[in-house]
């Protein structure tokens, strides 16, 4: 069995069908009403709507078979292209959500017109991202197989597709309610500024998430180990009482699902002999103990030296 099929991609279904929905309605909404936070969030969601194109077509690369030139496939290539995303979220959404909007707050004498429509349209995107991100939650509690908090499973996770529709729905949710807050301000004391400046806020939200993002995914693309809970999973297939010493162990995730996994190991000279059947033991006992993943296994013997260096 391996993890979850899917591994987030559902929700990246989901939030594409959310965004060309939403997409469309904020620009009718920009269109007849001219307001800086409804250009933003329209803006948000044409970026939002080419990332999940953009991780759909990483999902499809990352399912390449292996090759002479790529001997473990190109599963990987799913964290290069959630880079891409994470940078068009940062100079698509935010950077140029913040340029208009300091544009308009030089600009105050700008004035949002078809109040009511705007508010209307935001509260219909908020629902409509509220369903996305509903989605995203789900398919979170279904990855967390350890139960994390929130925070500690964005940090660990290696599913970075899942990552992405999380903090893209949050900033949605969360950017959709600062719209209509300044949309209201400006309405209720005719005073443009607060439209300026919710668009600001979207702007410095989406720079922010963006950023996040990139630090995530920077350790993904140069390699990360498996979490410290599977690490320890994996040690204890070696704790027999054939094998003297276990050397060491380094793994490292090339996808989510799929694992490299290297150990030296010191046998005890009474089971030389078995060496072989030993290691092909341990690899069966390791793949059984993490069904979830597709896991290349190298193991190989030595003798310990205290101070050997490599």
């Amino acid at each position: 069995m391996k993890q979850e099929s899917n591994g987030g991609m559902m929700s990246v279904i989901a939030a594409l069908a959310s965004n060309v929905l939403v997409a469309i309605s904020k620009f009718v909404g920009y269109a007849f009403s001219g307001s800086v936070a409804m250009l933003n969030e329209s803006i948000h969601s044409i970026v939002d709507c080419g990332n999940q194109v953009l991780l759909l077509v990483g999902d499809r690369q990352a399912s390449a078979k292996a090759t002479a030139r790529h001997p473990f496939g190109q599963a990987r290539a799913k964290y290069f292209y959630s880079m891409v995303v994470a940078m068009m979220l940062f100079f698509g959404g935010g950077a140029l959500g913040i340029m208009e909007a300091v544009e308009k707050l030089g600009h105050p004498e700008h004035a949002v017109q078809s109040v009511w429509l705007v508010v209307g349209i935001l509260a219909f995107g908020i629902v409509v991202e509220g369903f996305s991100l509903s989605v995203a939650f789900k398919e979170i509690r279904t990855l967390n197989r350890e139960r994390l908090s929130l925070y500690r499973f964005l940090r660990e996770s290696r599913h970075s597709e899942i990552i992405i529709i999380f903090a893209e729905d949050t900033c949605a949710v969360v950017g959709l309610f600062i719209a209509l807050a300044g949309t209201l301000l400006s309405h209720f004391t005719a005073n443009p500024f607060y439209d300026a400046f919710s668009g600001l806020l979207i702007g410095i939200l989406l720079c922010l998430a963006a950023l996040f993002l990139a630090r995530e995914f920077y350790g993904l693309l140069i390699g990360e180990s498996v979490t410290d809970a599977d690490l320890a999973t994996i040690k204890q297939a070696f704790e027999r009482e054939e094998i003297d010493r276990l050397i060491n162990v380094k793994t490292i995730h090339l996808s989510p699902t799929d694992v490299l996994l290297t150990a030296k190991i010191d046998v005890k000279s009474a089971h030389d002999a078995h060496a072989s059947q030993l290691i092909n033991d341990i690899e069966r006992h390791i793949r059984a103990s993490l069904p979830a993943y597709n896991i290349y296994i190298y193991i190989e013997t030595d003798e310990y030296r205290p101070h050997y260096t490599r």
